[in-house]
């Protein structure tokens, strides 16, 4: 299996415009928009010092039933409402991107593709690992994913996980409690 991580947690300014902060949640928000978080899991300093992004966890808004929701690979990948994601990141602080021409791009036979995309990887298992596969899913992955399958869009470069700062100790060490975990929960 080949190994990539994906760098979408600092994707370039070229594919991606616009910018909601946390005042007024909802004002501004469309479907496709990809939000981003410092989250506060136990991973994420290693994400950040990793990739050298701000940001460690991120994900797709969608509208649905009157609520908005975060399609987002956590375990298991599922849509989470929107306030309940905003509160589970550092300081509730978020930042939103939108595609440059979403409102071409992203039509509505588009953004319904998106969904279904997105919902073959419901219920999928969080990678620890940074695999580039269909099996486990991390949170830029899945991103990634749903565009490309669903728009034709590869909205950020793929990269080799060595590719990436592995140096630091904490990297190191969440990398390693990450192979800990998976070995216990596939030997259970």
């Amino acid at each position: 299996m080949i190994k990539h991580a994906f760098k979408a947690l600092v994707l370039s300014a070229l594919f991606l415009n616009g910018c909601v902060v946390a005042t007024g949640m909802d004002e501004g928000l469309k479907n496709g928009d990809i939000i981003f978080q410092t989250s506060t899991s136990s991973q994420s300093k290693a994400i950040q010092l990793a990739t050298g992004s701000k940001y460690s966890h991120m994900g797709i808004i969608y509208f649905r039933d009157s609520e908005y929701f975060v399609h987002e690979a956590v375990q298991p990948v599922k849509l989470t409402p929107l306030r309940e994601w905003i509160n589970r990141g550092e300081k509730k602080h978020y930042v939103v991107k939108r595609l440059k021409d979403a409102d071409r791009v992203l039509t509505k036979p588009v953004l319904k593709r998106m969904q279904a995309v997105g919902e073959e990887f419901s219920g999928k298992n969080y990678d620890v690992y940074f695999e580039w596969s269909d099996e486990r899913i991390y949170c830029s992955e899945l991103v990634w994913k749903i565009y490309k399958q669903a728009a034709g869009i590869e909205i950020g470069e793929l990269q080799p996980l060595r590719s990436f700062d592995l140096t630091d100790p904490v990297v190191a060490k969440s990398w390693w409690n990450g192979m800990v975990i998976i070995s216990h929960w596939m030997n259970r």
